[in-house]
Protein backbone atom coordinates (compact mmCIF):
# COMPACT_ATOMS: atom_id res chain seq x y z
CA UNK A 1 0.00 0.00 0.00
CA UNK A 2 1.67 3.06 -1.10
CA UNK A 3 1.82 5.43 1.69
CA UNK A 4 1.40 8.77 -0.25
CA UNK A 5 -1.96 7.33 -1.85
CA UNK A 6 -3.27 6.97 2.27
CA UNK A 7 -2.29 9.80 3.15
CA UNK A 8 -4.37 11.28 -0.12
CA UNK A 9 -7.66 9.25 1.25
CA UNK A 10 -6.99 10.35 4.65
CA UNK A 11 -6.95 13.68 4.04
CA UNK A 12 -9.69 13.75 1.44
CA UNK A 13 -11.79 11.80 4.30
CA UNK A 14 -10.67 14.37 6.36
CA UNK A 15 -11.85 17.29 4.70
CA UNK A 16 -14.62 15.42 2.58
CA UNK A 17 -13.99 17.36 -0.38
CA UNK A 18 -11.28 16.27 -3.47
CA UNK A 19 -10.75 20.03 -3.97
CA UNK A 20 -10.00 21.40 -0.35
CA UNK A 21 -7.92 18.07 0.50
CA UNK A 22 -5.66 19.58 -2.81
CA UNK A 23 -5.10 22.60 -1.61
CA UNK A 24 -3.66 21.39 1.05
CA UNK A 25 -1.78 18.77 -0.09
CA UNK A 26 -0.54 20.71 -3.49
CA UNK A 27 -1.66 18.52 -5.92
CA UNK A 28 -4.28 19.13 -8.82
CA UNK A 29 -7.80 17.93 -7.99
CA UNK A 30 -7.50 15.48 -10.72
CA UNK A 31 -3.80 14.00 -9.27
CA UNK A 32 -6.25 13.89 -5.80
CA UNK A 33 -8.68 11.51 -7.67
CA UNK A 34 -6.47 9.47 -9.31
CA UNK A 35 -4.37 8.70 -6.15
CA UNK A 36 -7.68 7.69 -4.84
CA UNK A 37 -8.51 5.68 -7.95
CA UNK A 38 -5.11 3.95 -7.68
CA UNK A 39 -6.22 3.24 -3.91
CA UNK A 40 -9.32 1.72 -4.50
CA UNK A 41 -7.96 -0.84 -7.10
CA UNK A 42 -5.31 -1.46 -4.91
CA UNK A 43 -7.50 -2.99 -1.97
CA UNK A 44 -10.44 -4.15 -4.13
CA UNK A 45 -13.12 -1.60 -2.85
CA UNK A 46 -14.76 1.69 -3.03
CA UNK A 47 -13.54 3.73 -0.10
CA UNK A 48 -15.35 6.83 -0.68
CA UNK A 49 -18.88 8.14 -1.54
CA UNK A 50 -18.11 11.07 -4.22
CA UNK A 51 -21.76 13.13 -3.29
CA UNK A 52 -21.29 13.66 -0.70
CA UNK A 53 -17.40 12.69 0.26
CA UNK A 54 -17.72 10.39 2.86
CA UNK A 55 -15.63 7.17 3.59
CA UNK A 56 -17.48 3.93 3.09
CA UNK A 57 -17.96 1.32 5.53
CA UNK A 58 -14.75 -0.50 4.03
CA UNK A 59 -13.13 3.21 4.13
CA UNK A 60 -14.09 3.71 7.82
CA UNK A 61 -12.20 0.70 8.81
CA UNK A 62 -9.11 1.73 6.58
CA UNK A 63 -8.77 4.89 8.57
CA UNK A 64 -8.47 3.24 11.70
CA UNK A 65 -5.35 1.93 10.50
CA UNK A 66 -4.40 4.72 8.48
CA UNK A 67 -3.63 7.10 11.46
CA UNK A 68 -1.24 4.77 13.60
CA UNK A 69 0.31 3.51 10.01
CA UNK A 70 1.44 7.01 9.44
CA UNK A 71 2.08 7.98 12.35
CA UNK A 72 4.79 4.88 12.01
CA UNK A 73 6.12 6.27 9.29
CA UNK A 74 6.75 10.01 10.32
CA UNK A 75 8.26 8.50 13.76
CA UNK A 76 10.88 6.28 11.48
CA UNK A 77 11.99 9.17 9.36
CA UNK A 78 12.27 11.49 12.61
CA UNK A 79 14.20 8.87 14.53
CA UNK A 80 16.82 8.45 11.56
CA UNK A 81 16.92 12.01 11.00
CA UNK A 82 17.81 12.22 15.11
CA UNK A 83 20.84 9.60 14.59
CA UNK A 84 21.99 11.17 11.47
CA UNK A 85 22.11 14.70 12.31
CA UNK A 86 24.12 16.23 14.84
CA UNK A 87 21.73 17.44 18.65
CA UNK A 88 19.83 21.25 17.80
CA UNK A 89 21.00 23.80 20.30
CA UNK A 90 16.72 24.54 19.71
CA UNK A 91 14.67 22.27 21.84
CA UNK A 92 11.02 22.41 21.38
CA UNK A 93 8.99 20.85 24.36
CA UNK A 94 5.38 20.19 24.13
CA UNK A 95 2.97 19.96 27.70
CA UNK A 96 -0.03 18.77 27.63
CA UNK A 97 -2.17 21.15 30.55
CA UNK A 98 -2.14 18.94 33.54
CA UNK A 99 1.56 18.03 33.29
CA UNK A 100 2.81 21.34 34.24
CA UNK A 101 4.73 20.26 37.57
CA UNK A 102 7.46 22.11 39.83
CA UNK A 103 9.97 20.14 38.10
CA UNK A 104 9.13 22.09 34.81
CA UNK A 105 10.60 25.06 36.59
CA UNK A 106 13.72 23.14 37.28
CA UNK A 107 14.79 21.10 34.63
CA UNK A 108 14.56 24.42 32.91
CA UNK A 109 16.51 26.53 35.06
CA UNK A 110 18.91 23.58 35.10
CA UNK A 111 19.52 23.05 30.97
CA UNK A 112 19.87 27.15 31.11
CA UNK A 113 22.12 26.44 33.50
CA UNK A 114 24.43 23.95 31.52
CA UNK A 115 23.42 24.88 28.13
CA UNK A 116 23.36 28.52 28.31
CA UNK A 117 22.91 29.01 24.53
CA UNK A 118 19.96 26.49 24.37
CA UNK A 119 16.62 28.24 22.94
CA UNK A 120 13.52 26.37 24.21
CA UNK A 121 10.79 26.82 22.58
CA UNK A 122 7.21 25.71 24.89
CA UNK A 123 3.47 24.23 23.55
CA UNK A 124 0.78 23.30 25.51
CA UNK A 125 -1.25 20.88 23.76
CA UNK A 126 -3.29 18.40 24.19
CA UNK A 127 -2.54 14.72 25.49
CA UNK A 128 -3.12 12.70 21.85
CA UNK A 129 -0.61 15.43 20.29
CA UNK A 130 1.92 15.60 22.34
CA UNK A 131 2.81 11.94 22.12
CA UNK A 132 1.77 12.26 18.07
CA UNK A 133 4.45 14.94 17.30
CA UNK A 134 7.49 13.18 19.56
CA UNK A 135 6.75 10.58 17.91
CA UNK A 136 6.71 12.48 14.50
CA UNK A 137 9.75 14.70 15.73
CA UNK A 138 7.67 17.81 15.89
CA UNK A 139 8.72 17.99 19.49
CA UNK A 140 11.64 16.89 21.03
CA UNK A 141 10.57 16.35 24.26
CA UNK A 142 7.16 16.05 25.94
CA UNK A 143 5.25 15.56 29.13
CA UNK A 144 1.81 13.97 29.55
CA UNK A 145 -0.39 12.88 32.01
CA UNK A 146 -3.00 10.82 33.13
CA UNK A 147 -4.74 8.51 35.69
CA UNK A 148 -3.30 5.49 36.65
CA UNK A 149 -2.69 2.99 40.11
CA UNK A 150 -0.63 3.75 42.10
CA UNK A 151 3.12 3.42 40.35
CA UNK A 152 1.43 2.02 37.15
CA UNK A 153 2.53 3.59 33.92
CA UNK A 154 0.22 5.17 31.68
CA UNK A 155 -1.24 3.53 29.16
CA UNK A 156 -0.75 5.31 25.82
CA UNK A 157 -1.20 4.99 21.86
CA UNK A 158 1.63 2.89 20.22
CA UNK A 159 3.61 5.77 18.86
CA UNK A 160 6.83 3.83 18.14
CA UNK A 161 10.18 3.29 19.92
CA UNK A 162 9.69 5.87 22.69
CA UNK A 163 11.15 5.68 26.30
CA UNK A 164 8.80 6.97 28.82
CA UNK A 165 9.58 8.04 32.38
CA UNK A 166 7.71 8.86 35.51
CA UNK A 167 7.71 12.80 36.58
CA UNK A 168 5.26 13.08 39.26
CA UNK A 169 1.98 11.52 41.16
CA UNK A 170 -0.40 13.37 42.56
CA UNK A 171 -3.58 12.79 44.15
CA UNK A 172 -6.56 13.12 41.93
CA UNK A 173 -9.79 15.03 43.36
CA UNK A 174 -12.90 16.15 42.13
CA UNK A 175 -13.77 19.56 41.38
CA UNK A 176 -17.12 20.93 42.26
CA UNK A 177 -18.77 24.30 43.12
CA UNK A 178 -18.52 25.21 45.84
CA UNK A 179 -22.20 24.93 47.08
CA UNK A 180 -22.51 21.78 46.07
CA UNK A 181 -24.33 19.45 48.39
CA UNK A 182 -21.15 17.25 47.88
CA UNK A 183 -18.91 20.03 48.67
CA UNK A 184 -17.64 19.31 52.40
CA UNK A 185 -17.65 15.34 52.17
CA UNK A 186 -14.04 14.03 53.43
CA UNK A 187 -14.05 12.10 50.10
CA UNK A 188 -16.21 10.38 47.54
CA UNK A 189 -16.54 6.94 45.66
CA UNK A 190 -15.83 7.48 41.76
CA UNK A 191 -18.85 4.91 41.31
CA UNK A 192 -21.19 7.05 43.15
CA UNK A 193 -20.98 9.88 40.42
CA UNK A 194 -21.73 8.04 37.83
CA UNK A 195 -25.00 9.82 37.15
CA UNK A 196 -23.65 13.69 37.92
CA UNK A 197 -23.16 16.16 35.40
CA UNK A 198 -19.89 16.26 33.98
CA UNK A 199 -17.57 18.05 31.82
CA UNK A 200 -16.42 16.55 28.77
CA UNK A 201 -12.95 18.04 29.04
CA UNK A 202 -10.31 15.25 27.45
CA UNK A 203 -7.50 17.77 27.38
CA UNK A 204 -8.09 20.27 30.62
CA UNK A 205 -9.48 17.14 32.87
CA UNK A 206 -8.65 13.31 33.40
CA UNK A 207 -10.95 12.38 30.03
CA UNK A 208 -14.86 10.71 30.94
CA UNK A 209 -13.44 7.38 29.06
CA UNK A 210 -11.12 6.96 32.03
CA UNK A 211 -13.45 7.37 34.46
CA UNK A 212 -15.63 4.45 32.79
CA UNK A 213 -12.86 2.63 32.95
CA UNK A 214 -11.98 3.34 36.38
CA UNK A 215 -15.15 3.00 38.06
CA UNK A 216 -16.56 -0.21 35.88
CA UNK A 217 -19.55 1.92 34.58
CA UNK A 218 -21.01 3.19 31.47
CA UNK A 219 -22.48 6.26 33.36
CA UNK A 220 -20.12 9.78 33.13
CA UNK A 221 -21.96 11.64 30.45
CA UNK A 222 -21.15 14.86 29.68
CA UNK A 223 -23.69 18.11 30.26
CA UNK A 224 -20.91 20.27 28.25
CA UNK A 225 -17.66 19.90 25.84
CA UNK A 226 -15.26 22.21 26.42
CA UNK A 227 -12.08 21.43 23.78
CA UNK A 228 -9.53 23.66 25.10
CA UNK A 229 -6.05 23.50 27.25
CA UNK A 230 -7.23 26.42 30.02
CA UNK A 231 -7.74 24.29 32.95
CA UNK A 232 -8.70 28.08 34.88
CA UNK A 233 -11.32 28.49 32.33
CA UNK A 234 -12.71 24.60 32.88
CA UNK A 235 -12.79 25.73 36.47
CA UNK A 236 -14.95 28.72 35.64
CA UNK A 237 -17.19 26.17 34.13
CA UNK A 238 -17.51 24.21 37.52
CA UNK A 239 -17.59 27.02 39.61
CA UNK A 240 -20.98 27.62 37.73
CA UNK A 241 -22.40 24.70 38.29
CA UNK A 242 -21.79 23.26 34.45
CA UNK A 243 -20.58 20.22 35.90
CA UNK A 244 -18.23 17.94 37.59
CA UNK A 245 -14.55 17.24 36.69
CA UNK A 246 -11.52 15.09 38.03
CA UNK A 247 -8.54 16.85 38.16
CA UNK A 248 -5.02 16.57 40.33
CA UNK A 249 -5.71 18.59 43.69
CA UNK A 250 -3.22 20.88 43.03
CA UNK A 251 -4.66 22.29 39.37
CA UNK A 252 -8.07 23.37 41.53
CA UNK A 253 -6.27 24.82 44.67
CA UNK A 254 -4.45 26.69 41.80
CA UNK A 255 -7.95 27.63 39.93
CA UNK A 256 -9.93 30.52 40.22
CA UNK A 257 -10.56 30.31 44.05
CA UNK A 258 -13.40 30.48 46.39
CA UNK A 259 -16.22 29.28 43.88
CA UNK A 260 -14.81 25.61 43.10
CA UNK A 261 -14.25 23.17 46.36
CA UNK A 262 -11.80 20.00 46.13
CA UNK A 263 -12.85 17.07 47.10
CA UNK A 264 -10.46 13.86 47.46
CA UNK A 265 -11.08 10.45 46.02
CA UNK A 266 -12.16 7.53 48.74
CA UNK A 267 -12.17 4.59 46.25
CA UNK A 268 -10.74 3.53 43.56
CA UNK A 269 -7.42 3.94 44.12
CA UNK A 270 -5.80 6.47 41.77
CA UNK A 271 -2.97 9.06 41.05
CA UNK A 272 -2.28 11.71 38.58
CA UNK A 273 0.30 10.83 37.18
CA UNK A 274 3.34 12.19 34.63
CA UNK A 275 5.04 11.08 32.46
CA UNK A 276 8.51 12.20 30.31
CA UNK A 277 8.13 11.13 26.49
CA UNK A 278 11.17 11.30 24.08
CA UNK A 279 12.96 9.20 21.35
CA UNK A 280 15.23 6.38 22.68
CA UNK A 281 17.44 8.13 20.01
CA UNK A 282 17.62 11.75 21.68
CA UNK A 283 20.53 13.70 22.55
CA UNK A 284 22.13 17.03 22.93
CA UNK A 285 20.20 19.72 25.24
CA UNK A 286 17.31 17.67 24.29
CA UNK A 287 18.42 14.75 26.97
CA UNK A 288 19.33 16.72 29.11
CA UNK A 289 15.98 18.39 29.63
CA UNK A 290 14.64 15.13 29.36
CA UNK A 291 16.73 13.60 32.34
CA UNK A 292 16.27 17.14 34.59
CA UNK A 293 12.96 16.43 34.28
CA UNK A 294 12.59 13.15 36.03
CA UNK A 295 15.44 14.66 38.72
CA UNK A 296 17.38 11.45 37.88
CA UNK A 297 20.33 10.54 36.52
CA UNK A 298 20.21 9.24 32.54
CA UNK A 299 19.10 5.94 32.81
CA UNK A 300 19.61 2.99 30.09
CA UNK A 301 16.88 0.42 30.06
CA UNK A 302 16.69 0.40 34.42
CA UNK A 303 13.74 1.36 36.47
CA UNK A 304 10.98 3.47 35.52
CA UNK A 305 11.96 3.88 31.84
CA UNK A 306 9.85 1.77 29.26
CA UNK A 307 8.66 1.50 25.95
CA UNK A 308 5.57 2.97 24.82
CA UNK A 309 3.36 0.11 23.95
CA UNK A 310 -0.67 0.80 22.93
CA UNK A 311 -3.03 1.00 26.01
Amino acid sequence: MDPHLLRTFVTVARCGSFSEAARELGYTQSAVSQHIAALESDLGAALLLRRPVVPTGVGERLLEHAGPLLLRLDAARADIARLTTAPAARVVLGVAPLAVTHRLGEALASLRHQQPLSEVTVRVLGREAVARDVAAGDLDVGLVDGAAAPHDPLHLADTGPLAARAVDEQPPAVALPAGHPLAGRAGLRLSDLADARWLDAPDAAVPLAHLRTASGTDGFRSSLRYDGTDVRGLLSLVAAGHGLALLPRQAIAEGPGAGVSAVPLSAPRLVHRVEVLHSTALTGPAALLATALTGAAPRQGRGEERGVRAG
